[in-house]
């Protein structure tokens, strides 16, 4: 399902998408059209993806076929072996957590899971954790921790599920723990925001020595929709709120709030996410080369060192 700024992009893939398999199958002479067909692709997606403003880009990391945590554990990873249950209450689908190996190197991920299928999306709550998603995020943590495993965490969902039953089984207390947890672990860890980081739900897993950002997920304390209520009280205004939040990659980058923007492989990764996850590889190995040999008190203090300078502000 194409945005609409994306359909002549779209169109001209699946031209290439023919093209290919015609040559493929042992159709030489399509060879030439297929070359400049790709050269045309390459161009319109650098010129299409680099123009967006930021609620395009809210748009693209809301689409549908956008990669999910579970996309990229099973393109990046292997032999991923999934826990459930938070020793307390129970299972919560929208956090995916476990451990898997990194090439040889043993690691532990946790992320937010959005589900494809309408029964899916149920049953994972949109991605919207409850707090005994958390408290099953701290349990892997800690395990990881234990066994001086890196930690890895995808950041895809639009916020903490805000109901009456997370708020009664302790949200905001498993939010902060986590919080805690994650700030204090003596293991090196990466965050990576591959769709929406949506407010405490979303900074609940990026609180790491490395945050990633795809180039067009996004990253707030509100989401658009939210913001555009609460200032002007106009749902219509989610344009105006989008640039005002600066919530894309380039602008958190100029922030300080991320280190490293990870680029989308022809404009987006909905279009090739094979393609997405080698990339995402190569920076997620590049950091974990970075951090792997640094001690555990090394490790606690440049985080720290890290998310206290976001706090940093020069008065006019």
């Amino acid at each position: 399902m194409p945005l609409e700024f994306e359909k002549e992009h779209l169109e001209l893939y699946q031209k290439i998408d023919q093209l290919r398999r015609l040559y493929q199958l042992g159709e030489k002479d399509k060879e030439a059209e297929l070359r400049k067909l790709q050269r045309e692709f390459r161009k319109n997606a650098k010129e299409l993806y680099k123009k967006l403003d930021p609620w395009s880009r809210v748009l693209i990391a809301r689409h549908p076929h956008r990669p999910h945590t579970v996309d990229y554990i099973s393109l990046i990873f292997r032999d991923f072996t999934e826990l459930h249950g938070d020793r307390c209450f129970g299972d919560d689908r929208s956090i995916v957590a476990g451990f898997a190996y990194l090439d040889n190197m043993p690691v532990a991920i946790i992320g937010h899971e959005k589900g494809r299928s309408t029964k899916e999306k149920m049953d994972r709550n949109f991605g919207m954790p409850h707090p005994e998603g958390y408290r099953k995020a701290i349990r892997v943590a800690k395990l990881a921790e234990k066994y001086r495993m890196p930690v890895i965490t995808f950041v895809d969902t639009p916020g903490a599920y805000p109901g009456i039953g997370a708020e009664e089984r302790g949200q905001s207390e498993a939010i902060a723990r986590s919080l805690y947890t994650f700030g204090y672990l003596k293991v090196p860890s990466i965050a990576v925001v591959i769709g929406e980081g949506g407010s405490g739900g979303a900074l609940a897993l990026a609180v790491a020595n490395r945050i990633l950002m795809l180039e067009n997920a996004i990253y707030s304390v509100i989401s658009p929709e939210g913001c555009a209520a609460i200032l002007w009280k106009d749902q219509s205004k989610v344009k105006e709120a989008s640039a005002a939040l600066k919530l894309t990659a380039h602008d958190l980058l100029k922030l300080g709030v991320i280190d490293y923007i990870v680029p989308e492989p022809l404009g987006a990764s909905h279009i090739d996410p094979k393609r997405s996850a080698r990339v995402l590889k190569y920076f997620l190995r590049r950091c974990l080369k970075e951090l792997i040999n640094r001690s555990p008190e090394e490790i606690l203090s440049e985080r720290i060192k890290k998310f206290e300078r976001m706090g940093d502000f020069l008065e006019k």
